[in-house]
């Protein structure tokens, strides 16, 4: 069994999302320690971009501090080396086609193996081009992770039943950020899902309080959550392990409410 399998096992899952190097990659290190240590089952890292299409401004500010404060790629592997040493949850980049393609596919997806990464995210790669990455991320082991959205309709059989890792299922249209309620039809995606892979499935974009975690944790097996993480590293900077941690545990806890 995969490890990103195996984080859905233990209930309901959940997933931070952390941007590399805001505001600095110490405090990334603390913060995702701190993450894991409070019950999250699987942490994606933002490799920053300097067009992040999918982000709202939460995340897009993100990313521009990191990259003024002049984090690398290279650098990042760094990091994952250092998280690697205690960190046993997975890990999982999420960033866009063209970092991967401009540091070089082959090189890229190498270093990801070496240093413990178990999957990848792009989101501005159609399913229908994923053959550009997946020859070489299946070489070495690195889990090609598929989004469905909810345009994604007569797809979405297509789309998971070739999926690898888990399915993270966008729960509204436009970009990431928090929303008070979200209308999405959730269900009726995942049962075409369920359908038509055992794969687990996630719920990611829009996501912030207890009460929406625990309703999309009862529809699916896990809940991503980013920008209301990345406005608690805005407001305490380096000071924010522990407020990250305190909000990831009530997070935990709400998912996993029967």
């Amino acid at each position: 069994m995969s490890r990103i399998r195996e984080a859905f096992e233990k209930g309901k899952a959940f997933i931070p999302f952390i941007t590399c190097g805001d505001p600095d990659l110490e405090t990334t290190a603390a913060v995702v320690r701190a993450a894991v240590k409070n019950g999250a089952a699987l942490v994606e890292l933002g490799i920053p971009f300097s067009d992040p299409t999918a982000e709202g401004p939460v995340i897009q500010g993100a990313n521009l501090r990191a990259l003024k404060g002049g984090v690398t790629t290279d650098q990042i592997f760094d990091l994952v080396r250092d998280l690697r040493q205690d960190v046993e949850v997975p890990l999982v980049f999420m960033t866009y086609a063209n970092v991967v393609f401009s540091y070089g596919a082959e090189r890229f997806f190498s270093l990801c193996r070496e240093t413990g990464i178990d999957g990848i995210i792009l989101p501005d790669l159609p399913f229908e081009e994923k053959e550009e990455f997946l020859p070489v991320s299946r070489k070495y082991g690195v889990d090609l992770i598929s989004l469905i959205a909810p345009t994604s309709e007569n797809r979405i059989a297509m789309i998971a039943g070739e999926a690898e890792g888990f399915l993270y299922i966008v729960s509204s249209l436009g970009v990431t950020g928090t929303r008070s309620e979200i209308k999405t039809d959730l269900k009726s995606i995942v049962d075409v899902v369920r359908q038509n892979t055992d794969l687990p499935c996630a719920i990611g974009f829009g996501i912030s309080t207890p009460e929406q975690a625990q309703n999309m944790a009862a529809i699916s097996d896990g809940v991503i959550v980013g920008s209301a993480i990345i406005k608690i590293l805005a407001a305490h900077g380096k000071d924010s392990a522990e407020p990250v941690g305190e909000y990831v545990k009530a997070m935990v806890e709400a998912a996993n409410q029967k």
